[in-house]
């Protein structure tokens, strides 16, 4: 329940408190999570949080946006949780997202930059993160609601 009140304080900031930039409405919408992956070393795409990953990519036309990804124990008891809200550009000619973190669920990201490699196909956004330690590279999957 704590991490639900947490991701319902997100929703309720991503929109007041960070500056809006001048953004395209390539991504603007409300987009559901259907798959939260991982990319092994060896190439093998195997699930990061769950079998059954739950979560919400909202981005407006004016440059914000919110992201909730979570992973419960089929009981709805969140595992699991990465969450972030602020502000975003799109190059759709480098196709990336570039994320201006203003909080997040880890605190090491809150005030940094991350920039995402994305495809956009018919209405399936799919964005990559940099690889972490281990090797892995986290694949996050859209579609649009």
């Amino acid at each position: 329940m704590k991490h639900l009140k947490k991701a319902a304080v997100f929703l309720l900031l991503a929109f007041t408190v960070t500056p809006t930039f001048s953004q395209s409405t390539l991504l603007a919408g409300t987009w559901r999570l259907t798959a939260a992956d991982k990319i092994l070393p060896d190439g093998s795409r195997v699930a990061d949080f769950g079998e059954a990953p739950r979560g919400i990519a909202i981005f407006t036309a004016d440059g914000h946006y919110v992201v909730e990804i979570f992973q419960t124990d089929g009981k709805d008891t969140v595992q699991n949780i990465s969450c972030h809200f602020g502000t975003y550009t799109v190059d759709p000619s480098k196709g990336t997202i570039t994320f201006h973190i203003d909080r997040a669920s880890h605190a090491a990201w809150d005030g940094t930059t991350s920039v995402r490699a994305f495809t956009l196909e018919g209405d399936q956004l799919t964005w990559r993160v940099q690889p972490r330690p281990d090797g892995s590279i986290p694949v996050s999957v859209f579609s649009r609601m």
